[in-house]
C-alpha cells in the first residue's frame, strides 16, 4: 500500500521507507483519509487493510474505525466549520494538515472521552512532524479558535435555505438533500438524514446448515456479547455493540454470517425450495447466495454468476465456510449467460447503495445524479435477462440496496411495459404492511425500519 510522504520531512536517514510516519490510530486515520481524498478506493477496504496489517490492540482498532467512519460520516459539517475558521481555501490545504484537522475536529465535536486540548495537541504534533512548524502553528490556531467558538458556530439559516442547512448540518451532499426534499418533504428527509448519520449496527444471520438460533445465542452469552432479537426476520440477531465479530472462531466455523437484516427479504420473497434450479446473476460476495442455499437445504442447484473470477473466489470461500454444497459458479457477464429453465432467478442489481449510508458513509460523497442515470440501463438489461431464463411459472426477484425510485420501481415498470408475458406479484399479505410500498414491492428505510434501505420486486413469468 502506497504511503504518502512529504518531501521536506522524509530525509531517508532514519526512515527510508517512510513506514513510521503514520503511527497510532489517529495517524493511520489521516493516512486512510489521504487515500480516500485522492483515489476512488472505498473506505471499508482501506480500513480493513490497515486493521489487518497494524499492531494496534483491539481498543485502538475500534477507535480507528470510529474516527475514520466518523470523519467521513460528518465530513460535510466538519468541512463547513473548518472553511469558516481557516484563512484561505481549506479544500486546497496540504492533505496531511487538512485530514489531521478533520480527525481532531471530529474528536472535539463527537467524542466525549477525548479532551479537546488532547485532540488539538496530538494534531499539532503530528503536523509538525510531517510538515514543519508553520503548518503546525496554523493547525493549532484554527482548532483553538473553533473550541473557543464551539457553541456559537453558525450554519445556513434553515428559514432562508433549508437545503443548504440540511446539507451542512446533517452532512449530506446538496444534490441528495435536494432530491429527498422534493420527494419526501422536510420531516421525512430530516429523519432519514439523522438515521444515516447514526452509528452502524451489526446483524448476524444464523446459518441453519451449521447451527441454530438457540445455540448461537448461548455462545454469545458465554463471551458476554449482548444482543437483541431482530426486528422482522427470526434468523437474524442484532448485536448491541460494534465488535470485530469475524475474528471469533464461530464465524470461521460458519455458524453465522454478518449481513444486514434487509438482505434477507429478497431471498424470502424469492422463496426457493429444495430441489429447485436457481440462478443468482450478481452473486458475489455471496451473502444472499448463502441464504438461498440454506432455504434449499443444500438440495437442488444454484448457479452463481459474476463477471470477475477473483470475486467468485471470495464467494466460494464464504460459501465453503457456511457449508454450502449445491453451488456452481460461472465467471461470465450475466448478460451473456445462456442457460434456461430456472425455477427462480435473483438479480441483486448493481446500484448506488444509497440505502446503506449508515454502514458506508463514503458512498454519499462518491456518487452523483449522473451515476444513477448510468446504472439504469444495466439494471433494466439485467432484469430482462433474468426474466428470460425462467421456466413458465418461474419467479424473478429484482433487488437493490437503494431507496431511489429510478433504480427501483421505475426499472420494474419499464420491464413490465416492454414484456407483457410477466406479471408483478404483490407482496401484500406476504410481508408486514409497513414493508410493502404502494406498488406492492418491498421497501425499507433506515429511519422507519432500523435496517438498511432496500428494495425488492417479485415478478412471475406467465
Amino acid at each position: 500500500m502506497d504511503i504518502p510522504v512529504t518531501r521536506e520531512f522524509n530525509t531517508g536517514k532514519d526512515d527510508p521507507q517512510g513506514m513510521n510516519l503514520y503511527q497510532g490510530c489517529r495517524g493511520l486515520a489521516v493516512k486512510i483519509l489521504n487515500r480516500i481524498d485522492r483515489t476512488d478506493a472505498y473506505l471499508d477496504k482501506l480500513l480493513d487493510v490497515e486493521i489487518r496489517n497494524s499492531e494496534l490492540n483491539s481498543s485502538d482498532k475500534a477507535l480507528l474505525f470510529e474516527i475514520v467512519h466518523g470523519v467521513i460520516r460528518w465530513f460535510g459539517r466538519i468541512d463547513w466549520i473548518l472553511n469558516g475558521f481557516y484563512k484561505g481555501q481549506f479544500s486546497k490545504c496540504i492533505p496531511n494538515v487538512k485530514n489531521a484537522m478533520r480527525v481532531a475536529l471530529y474528536q472535539i465535536l463527537f467524542l466525549d472521552k477525548v479532551p479537546d486540548y488532547a485532540a488539538v495537541n496530538e494534531a499539532v504534533e503530528f503536523v509538525k512532524k510531517l510538515q514543519g512548524q508553520k503548518p503546525a502553528d496554523i493547525t493549532n490556531a484554527v482548532l483553538r479558535n473553533i473550541i473557543r467558538s464551539k457553541n456559537a458556530i453558525r450554519y445556513p439559516n434553515p428559514e432562508e435555505d433549508l437545503q443548504a442547512y440540511f446539507s451542512a448540518y446533517y452532512s449530506h451532499p446538496s444534490w441528495i438533500v435536494k432530491k429527498w426534499l422534493a420527494r419526501y418533504g422536510k420531516d421525512f428527509t430530516e429523519k432519514l438524514l439523522i438515521a444515516n448519520n447514526s452509528k452502524p449496527t451489526i446483524h448476524l444471520r444464523i446459518n441453519s446448515l451449521k447451527s441454530s438460533k438457540s445455540e448461537l445465542m448461548e455462545l454469545l452469552r458465554t463471551v458476554d456479547l449482548p444482543y437483541n432479537d431482530s426486528t422482522y426476520l427470526p434468523e437474524f440477531i442484532h448485536l448491541v455493540n460494534l465488535t470485530n465479530i469475524t475474528s471469533w472462531e464461530y464465524f470461521q466455523k460458519g455458524y453465522f454470517n454478518v449481513q444486514d437484516e434487509s438482505t434477507g427479504f429478497a431471498c424470502r420473497i424469492l422463496s426457493p425450495a429444495p430441489g429447485m434450479k436457481v440462478a443468482d446473476l450478481c452473486a458475489a460476495p455471496g451473502g444472499k447466495t448463502g441464504i438461498i442455499a440454506e432455504m434449499m437445504k443444500n438440495q437442488g442447484e444454484i448457479v452463481a454468476i459474476d463477471r470477475f473470477e477473483p470475486r467468485l473466489e471470495v464467494l466460494e470461500k464464504n460459501l465453503e465456510r457456511l457449508g454450502v454444497t449445491n453451488i456452481r459458479t460461472k465467471a461470465i457477464d450475466a448478460l451473456e449467460f445462456d442457460e434456461t429453465g430456472f425455477d427462480r432467478v435473483l438479480i441483486d442489481a448493481p446500484c448506488s447503495g444509497l440505502g446503506t449510508l449508515t454502514k458506508k458513509p463514503d458512498i454519499k460523497w462518491k456518487k452523483n445524479t449522473g451515476d444513477l442515470r448510468k446504472l439504469a440501463p444495466t439494471q433494466l438489461d439485467l432484469l430482462t435477462k433474468g426474466a428470460s431464463i425462467l421456466k413458465p411459472g418461474g419467479i424473478v426477484v429484482y433487488s437493490t440496496c437503494t431507496i431511489e425510485p429510478e433504480e427501483n420501481f421505475e426499472i420494474v415498470k419499464k420491464f413490465l411495459y416492454n414484456n407483457p408475458g410477466y406479471e408483478l406479484v404483490s407482496l401484500k399479505g406476504e410481508l408486514p404492511d409497513d414493508l410493502v410500498d404502494e406498488n406492492g414491492c418491498f421497501q425499507s428505510y433506515p429511519h422507519i425500519h432500523n435496517i438498511d434501505g432496500a428494495f425488492a420486486a417479485k415478478i412471475r413469468k406467465l
